[in-house]
């Protein structure tokens, strides 16, 4: 034998050779605001995207349309696309302006298609 065995400490029991870190409340507010930030930006293109394909469906779906109003309703679909992605981006602190800002004419482009058809 090699001589007496040390007890084993209980798991639920206060470790003082041990101890917890202390929580970062900072870096839990920053990651909890990052979260915010998409959940609010993915909401916002979500609507905006539904308003848009909306828009394109009325104008598709049209009887009897004044002349132009059919492209008009596509036009404004691709706007409030524009708008969608720049306000996500402006929600993440990024400068709206960006290469991006062409996927918001995606609803006009399809639409424009569609009525070609």
């Amino acid at each position: 034998m090699t001589g007496p065995e040390q007890p084993r400490k209980q798991r639920h029991l206060i470790d003082f050779d041990a101890p917890r870190r202390p929580r970062d409340t900072a870096a839990e507010a920053e990651s909890l605001e990052r979260v915010k930030r998409w959940v609010m930006s993915v909401l916002v293109v979500t609507t905006i995207a539904h308003l848009a394909v909306g828009l394109v469906i009325a104008a598709v779906m049209l009887d009897d349309p004044q002349p132009g109003a059919r492209v008009g309703l596509c036009v404004i679909a691709g706007a409030f696309g524009v708008i969608g992605v720049a306000l996500a981006r402006a929600i993440h602190g990024r400068s709206p302006l960006t290469p991006w800002l062409l996927a918001g004419t995606l609803p006009t482009v399809v639409g424009l298609w569609l009525l070609q058809r």
